[in-house]
């Protein structure tokens, strides 16, 4: 298996050069790659010791960077690397501040491996949830390099617990300790063999949880909203707007729409645009004219998704419609709002619980996304106790950090 997975990852590595013609992320993907071995020469420094953190993109970040936070503050003289997988991770987080190198992660080839590993030479490395690079992982083994997996998620279906995974099962023995978020990945790793496991939780619930105590004020915002409700659609595609778009069509309630597209290009935006029968506006454009003119607002910027979920009076969240996977439901659960995402949330066990709890509603179809809507707006009791749940959620689930902080005192990092 070993053989035929270096072969793959050669083949793979040829190809994508041909196949980033036609593909404007996989583009960005080789480019960013052609460079990385040659900013790590010059931007690593011999003398300094180095943590590095990989993530595959956006929502693995979020997971990593509350750990980051506390490692600036306790253990101040280590420098942090990150690396991405996805251009989406890394395009958008390219010049975090917290980082003092942030680069994309080379194809998991054995030289790819052996060479970046000799550059960066870290004291310890961090994996979030499923990134398990087996070559990469070898070559953290043979140094005796302390690695970590932060906010890890197994279920039965994954290549690790079936008959013909025994490589990907060799990789994870790496691992010095998994830190997992639920007891399902507790009992599917033990029944492999690893006891090195804490049930630690999802370091995203105490970065989100940080959420509500920042400044979260957006003036333009505010300026659009006139004190009205507020309906805001998050991280969309095109499948998500299927369900709700009729909805904000003829809905006769009095309150404002905003839309949050994942995907922020000029042709997205205008064909959204071109659907929605209410006055809309982009919000780059907001600040000359009227808000008051206006009931919907499109997101045509990013950053901004985290604060403007603090003005919702409910939340869609977008992924689930279709298959490109769910997006973060616990941004705005951790403002107390009831949130509607779609149907296939299956492999999202914070949108089950949730759900199971009452405060997350799975819709299938615009009849269902407009009965649970109208529910929501009509009835304030319902709304309010839906939100309370979403917020205590949060609130209970907090404290993953704290737990892997411990254990990195403990072992002396």
């Amino acid at each position: 298996m070993k053989a035929l997975y270096n072969i793959a990852t050669k083949i793979i590595a040829g190809t994508l050069p041909l196949a980033g013609n036609f593909n404007h992320k996989l583009k960005l993907f080789i480019r960013g790659r052609k460079s990385i071995f040659n900013t790590l020469e010059k931007k690593i420094q011999p003398a300094a010791q180095y943590l590095w953190f990989h993530t595959a993109s956006l929502g693995e970040f979020e997971q990593a960077l509350p750990i980051i936070e506390e490692i600036k503050k306790d253990f101040p003289a280590y420098k942090i690397l990150i690396t991405f997988f996805s251009p989406s991770g890394y395009e958008n987080k390219k010049k975090h501040p917290l980082a003092d190198i942030i680069t994309y992660l080379p194809l998991d080839t054995t030289a790819n491996a052996k060479r970046f590993l000799e550059l960066v030479n870290p004291k310890m490395a961090f994996f979030i949830k499923y990134e398990i690079w087996p070559n990469y992982l070898a070559g953290l083994k043979k140094r005796s390099i302390k690695t970590l997996l932060i906010s890890g998620a197994f279920r039965k279906d994954q290549i690790y617990f079936k008959p013909y995974g025994s490589f990907m099962r060799n990789a994870l023995s790496s691992f010095d300790h998994f830190f997992v978020q639920n007891q399902e990945s507790v009992q599917m790793l033990e029944k492999i063999g690893f006891s090195n496991v804490s049930l630690s939780g999802d370091t995203r619930f105490d970065r989100v949880s940080r959420q509500i105590e920042q400044d979260n004020k957006l003036v333009v915002i505010e300026e659009f909203l006139q004190q009205k409700p507020c309906f805001v659609m998050g991280s969309t595609w095109p499948e998500d707007e299927e369900l709700f778009l009729k909805f904000i069509n003829t809905t006769a309630v009095n309150i404002k729409f905003i839309i949050a597209p994942h995907e922020i290009k000029e042709s997205n935006l205008n064909k959204l645009q071109e659907k929605i029968q209410k006055n809309t506006i982009r919000y780059s454009k907001l600040k000359n004219y009227n808000p008051e003119d206006f009931k919907v607002l499109i997101i045509d910027n990013i950053g901004l998704l985290g604060r403007i979920y603090s003005y919702a009076s409910i939340a869609y969240v977008g992924g689930a419609a279709g298959k490109t996977g769910l997006h973060n439901i616990l941004e705005p659960a951790t403002f107390g709002i009831p949130i509607i995402i779609g149907e296939n949330h299956s492999k999202f066990p914070e949108a089950i619980r949730l759900k199971q709890l009452a405060g997350l509603f799975s819709v299938s179809n615009a009849t269902e996304f407009t009965a649970i809507s109208n529910k929501l707006l009509q009835e304030d009791d319902f709304r309010e106790k839906t939100g309370m749940i979403a917020g205590h959620f949060i609130n209970s689930n907090a404290g993953a950090t704290k737990i892997i902080m411990s254990y990195l005192h403990k072992n002396q990092l």
